[in-house]
């Protein structure tokens, strides 16, 4: 009879090893689709490219919904238990599913905190500004028809001339402190308006392939995929999160952008 209750006892283990396993492969499809939908969110809304690497948005989505998504199915493993009273298991994983959708949405939230919102002109070079670059005591200073924080993606805009000279000092005090001329909304002016500007700026293109001899392929390409001559597009740097600069490419006549290319062209 002993041998009997041992083998009993080993066939309901076997089974409750094979519940939880089941439980947490269930959880985690489910964790899984729930991630994909929200990084459709992210990186088509949020982070187009280039800007998922420009701005660091993929290492931020990956860090924080990887581990929403794998703490969700270990804890349904851990807790899942036939034992329980069918109202009980209902609880705990009601629990659980709450408390990782409240990760979820808290993850989301501060993503869309570090996101891109506007492409500015700055100067000899363009910046990207990202939500939590803007000084909040600034904001209500953003020109009218200018969106302070769109939420489909980043703008191109541009820094306006200073006014005076007081303007100016202030300013540059500032961008010393941390706060870029792009991230100040007091100074933003639309794209269109920087015309001229933009394209005195710019450098001509043979200059790049010249400084970057085997990257001639991979400009070549850029410059096919927007349909444009080497002759017909001009480039400036663009600097993202961190200081990382790449390369942006802009039609010779209208400075709108048709390119980028990962090259540090400063």
């Amino acid at each position: 009879m002993q041998q009997v209750s041992v083998l009993i006892d080993h066939h309901k283990a076997t089974f409750d090893w094979r519940d939880r396993l089941r439980a947490a492969g269930i959880h985690l499809g489910l964790s899984a689709l729930v991630a994909v939908l929200a990084g459709l969110l992210v990186f088509a809304l949020w982070f187009p490219w280039p800007y998922r690497e420009l701005s660091g948005g993929r290492d931020l989505f990956l860090l924080l919904v990887s581990v929403d998504v794998v703490l969700g199915p270990l804890i349904t493993f851990a807790i899942f238990d036939r034992a329980k009273s069918r109202a009980g298991l209902r609880r705990d994983l009601a629990v659980v599913a709450a408390l990782q959708l409240a990760g979820l949405l808290y993850g989301l939230w501060s993503v869309q905190l570090a996101r891109p919102v506007h492409m500015v002109f700055e100067i000899d070079r363009f910046r990207i500004v990202h939500r939590t670059d803007i000084p909040l005591e600034l904001e209500r200073e953003t020109p009218p028809g200018i969106a302070i924080a769109p939420w489909t993606g980043p703008t191109p805009l541009a820094v306006r001339p200073f006014r005076s000279q007081r303007e100016r000092y202030e300013a540059t005090m500032a961008a010393l402190q941390g706060v870029p001329l792009a991230a100040r909304p007091d100074l933003w002016e639309s794209y269109e308006a920087a015309h001229d500007e933009v394209l005195a700026a710019a450098h001509p293109l043979a200059q790049l392939k010249t400084r970057f001899p085997a990257e001639g392929k991979a400009i070549a390409a850029a410059l096919q995929q927007a349909n444009h001559t080497e002759a017909g597009a001009v480039y400036l740097p663009v600097v993202g999160r961190k200081a990382q600069a790449w390369t942006v490419l802009l039609d010779a006549q209208t400075a709108q952008v048709i390119g980028y290319l990962p090259l540090d062209s400063f």
